[in-house]
C-alpha cells in the first residue's frame, strides 16, 4: 500500500527545502523587522529572526507536493493553513492581540469544518461509538485552537517546540502506517522532514525561531493529522490516543491555566511557569532541558501507538504509567503539594545512590 521510496524521498526534498529556505526567510526576517527581542521572561539575550515557521510551511508543502495526497479535504485543509500561516507571520512581525489571533485560527478551523472534517465520534470502553452529534462542530474548534496554542505555548526554548511536534508526528506517521491510512502518512512525513530541516537552525543556540507562523502552523496541522487518522480509529479509548500523543504540550497548557486561575491571574497573561522554565530553575542547563522534554515526549508517543494497539487488559497497564508520568509533569509544574517534589526528589536520590554504587 505504501512507496517507501516515494515517501523517503518526499522526507529528502521537505528537509532539504527547509533547510536552505531558512537562510532565505531569516534574512528576510530581518529586513521586515520579524525578530524576537529579548526581555526578562525570555531565555535568549540577542536579537534572533522570527518567521522560521514559513520555510517550514513551504518545505513540508514541497515534500507533499511530490507525493500529491489525495482526500476530499484537502483544499480546506490547505486554505486554513495559510490563513494561519499568515496570521502567524503578521504576529511575528507586529505582536498581534489575543483577539486578532484567535480570529485567524478560528477562520482556519471554519475551513475545516465547512468541509466537513470534524470529530463526530468517539469510541468509549463498554459503550462502544459514541455520535456526537450537534456538539460535533464544538469539540472540533476546541480540539484545533486548544493543540494550536499549546503548541505555541511550549515554544519557549530553542528547539523544543520543533523537537516535541517531530516525536508526535513520528508517532502519528508510525500509527498511520499500521492503521494503513494514506493521507496521515503523507502529511506526517512532509512535516517531519521540514520540522528536521528547520530543527539544525533552531536547536540551542538557535539562529532562528519558527515564531507563531511555525508553532501555529504545526499545531493546526497534528490536531488536522490527529483528526483524519486518531479521531476515526475504532479502537476503544479511540479519543485518549491523540491527548497521550501530546501530553506535554497540552497538559503543560493545562497546568497553565489552573495556575493563573489560582493565582487570579488571567489566563493568557504570559508567564515563566511553564515545565521547561521550571526545569531550567532546577538547575538544568538549555540544552539538557531540551533533551529532558524530549525524552519525555517520546515516552508518550511510544506509550500512545503500545495503547493503540493492545488489549484492555494493557491499556490499563498503560493508564497507570501515564498517570504517574503525568503526575511528574505536576511536581515539575510546581502544582501539587505546595510546590514540593517528593517523587521527583526521591527519584534524583535514587539514581546519585546508584552511582557511587558502581564506582566503586
Amino acid at each position: 500500500m505504501f512507496n517507501y521510496i516515494d515517501l523517503a524521498i518526499a522526507f529528502i526534498i521537505a528537509l532539504l527545502s527547509t533547510f536552505l529556505l531558512t537562510f532565505v526567510v531569516n534574512k528576510f526576517a530581518v529586513k521586515i523587522g520579524a525578530v524576537d527581542l529579548p526581555n526578562d521572561r525570555k531565555i535568549h539575550k540577542k536579537i534572533t529572526p522570527r518567521l522560521g515557521g514559513l520555510a517550514i510551511f513551504l518545505g513540508a508543502f514541497l515534500g507533499a507536493l511530490y507525493l500529491q495526497p489525495q482526500d476530499q479535504h484537502l483544499i480546506e485543509i490547505l486554505c486554513g493553513a495559510i490563513v494561519i500561516v499568515i496570521t502567524g507571520a503578521l504576529d511575528d512581525r507586529f505582536t498581534l492581540r489575543p483577539i486578532p489571533k484567535l480570529t485567524g485560527q478560528l477562520i482556519a478551523t471554519s475551513f475545516l469544518v465547512s468541509s466537513g472534517l470534524i470529530i463526530d465520534k468517539v469510541t468509549l470502553p463498554f459503550i462502544g461509538q459514541v455520535e456526537l452529534g450537534f456538539m460535533s462542530v464544538l469539540v472540533t474548534v476546541i480540539w484545533v485552537v486548544g493543540i494550536t496554542n499549546a503548541i505555541n505555548l511550549i515554544d519557549g526554548l530553542d528547539g523544543l517546540a520543533t523537537g516535541v511536534t517531530t516525536i508526535a508526528l513520528i508517532s502519528l506517521f508510525v500509527m498511520g502506517i499500521i492503521d494503513g491510512r494514506l493521507i496521515v502518512v503523507y502529511l506526517c512525513i512532509a512535516l517531519i522532514g521540514a520540522n528536521l530541516g528547520f530543527l539544525y537552525h533552531n536547536f540551542y543556540p538557535a539562529k532562528i525561531y519558527m515564531g507563531d507562523t511555525g508553532s501555529n502552523l504545526l499545531g493546526y496541522m497534528i490536531a488536522v493529522i490527529s483528526i483524519l487518522g486518531l479521531f476515526k480509529n475504532i479502537a476503544l479509548f479511540s479519543f485518549v490516543i491523540p491527548i497521550i500523543v501530546l501530553a506535554v504540550p497540552i497538559f503543560d497548557t493545562l497546568f497553565a491555566i489552573v495556575r493563573r486561575m489560582l493565582n487570579k491571574q488571567s489566563i493568557l497573561k504570559a508567564d515563566n511557569k511553564h515545565i521547561h522554565y521550571q526545569l531550567l530553575a532546577a538547575g538544568y542547563s538549555h540544552r539538557k532541558t531540551v533533551l529532558i522534554l524530549y525524552g519525555i515526549s517520546a515516552i508518550f508517543g511510544t506509550l500512545a501507538v503500545i495503547f493503540n494497539e493492545v488489549s484492555i487488559t494493557m491499556n490499563l497497564v498503560v493508564i497507570i504509567i501515564l498517570l504517574f508520568l503525568l503526575h511528574i509533569l505536576a511536581e515539575l509544574a510546581g502544582l501539587v503539594f505546595g510546590g514540593k517534589r517528593p517523587v521527583l526528589d526521591t527519584i534524583v536520590k535514587l539514581f546519585k545512590r546508584k552511582v557511587p554504587n558502581q564506582e566503586q
